[in-house]
């Protein structure tokens, strides 16, 4: 047996550490002592004090440190947990460095005019702002949402929109000179450079983006679109994101979107935000996949089924969107959001708010 203050020269833990892994029930000692109330621990839980204390220098939440003690015999299962934690840390280091930008430029608007250029394929531009053009904002009352989000990445450009009841997320691929800043492009812009991407025939396949001090430019051969960009704080979609990826969907159905398209699809009416609107309803079996409800059959028919309700008019355009014959559904459950996804491209995809049935 070794005392607590041996098993934390031994894991690099500290005394009052180690107490407090006991209190949370994290790593509790091998015996107490009743009267004297000494803590002893074996040998064998060397190990797991290490990896707690290597967990704990890269900030991983108290609750996900006891699910990888739990699981360290499962390097599948804590690998997932590492992996999804170190994409926190890398979306947490990429919003540092854009604040601390933004700060500097605060501090010094003179001196700290910072330009950052990207060089895109013109192709993959244009699928991107297809992708996330039909989520844009409409709504007066919220001009934070009436553009496409630029977020500038240090491998190219990740486009998001969103209209608060969906969200679509594309990326282009390119080469980025400068560091990494967003852009909040008016529609009109974006509209501007889809027409812009389209430059006739026998054109550089490749468009350069310039994003200095609130502008955007973006040229190809030889023609430009300026724009403004919107003086607003997009939502933290990356919430939504990290969300997804680390819990990971309950759910996986490929689906047909031709099937999905069907002009007969029955709908239920339901009154959302106070008017009535036509829902679609899905139903996923882990057997069968999914199908379309109808609208003659009872809630809870079957208790294996999961059923789900969405804007029919918003599926319409994420499948459009996606412009892909064969698409994957990712969901949670009747009133978690779902994903729409090309199962060939992972950096574009929709994400629809359910509807109460």
């Amino acid at each position: 047996m070794r005392s607590i203050g041996e098993l934390a020269r031994a894991s690099g833990l500290t005394v009052s550490a180690l107490r407090f892994y006991d209190r949370t029930g994290v790593l509790a000692p091998a015996l107490v002592d009743p009267v004297t109330g000494y803590r002893w621990y074996t040998d064998e839980q060397v190990i797991p004090a290490r990896l707690v204390a290597g967990l704990r220098r890269v900030g991983l939440p108290l609750t996900e440190i006891g699910v990888a003690l739990r699981h360290r015999h499962e390097p599948a299962v804590v690998g997932r947990l590492l992996d999804a934690h170190l994409r926190r840390l890398e979306d947490g280091l990429a919003d540092a460095r854009r604040e601390l930008s933004r700060v500097r430029a605060l501090l010094a608007p003179e001196e700290n005019l910072m330009t950052t250029r990207l060089f895109l394929s013109r192709a993959d531009l244009a699928a991107a702002v297809d992708a996330v053009r039909f989520a844009v904002g409409a709504d007066p009352d919220l001009p934070v949402l009436a553009g496409v989000l630029l977020d500038v990445e240090p491998d190219g450009l990740r486009l998001v929109a969103t209209d608060r009841h969906r969200l679509a997320v594309a990326r282009a691929a390119g080469r980025v000179d400068g560091p990494p800043v967003r852009a909040l492009l008016p529609v009109d812009a974006v509209d501007e450079l889809r027409t812009l991407l389209d430059t006739g025939e026998g054109a550089t396949p490749e468009v350069g983006v310039m994003l200095t001090d609130g502008r955007v430019t973006a040229s190809v051969a030889g023609r430009e679109v300026t724009a403004t960009a919107l003086p607003y704080d997009f939502p933290d979609y990356r919430r939504l994101l990290r969300r997804t990826a680390d819990d990971g969907p309950t759910r996986r159905v490929p689906v047909d979107a031709a099937a999905l398209r069907d002009d007969t699809a029955p709908t239920v009416t339901r009154e959302h935000d106070g008017v009535p609107l036509a829902v679609t309803v899905l139903g996923v079996r882990d057997a069968d996949g999914l199908r379309l409800v109808g609208a003659d059959e009872p809630a809870g028919d079957d208790p294996d089924e999961l059923r789900v309700g969405v804007n029919g008019g918003y599926l319409l355009d994420a499948l459009d969107a996606a412009g892909a014959p064969q698409l994957v559904l990712e969901l949670d459950g009747p009133i978690a959001p779902l994903a729409i996804r090309r199962p060939d491209d992972a950096d574009a995809f929709s994400i629809l708010m359910p509807i109460r049935l």
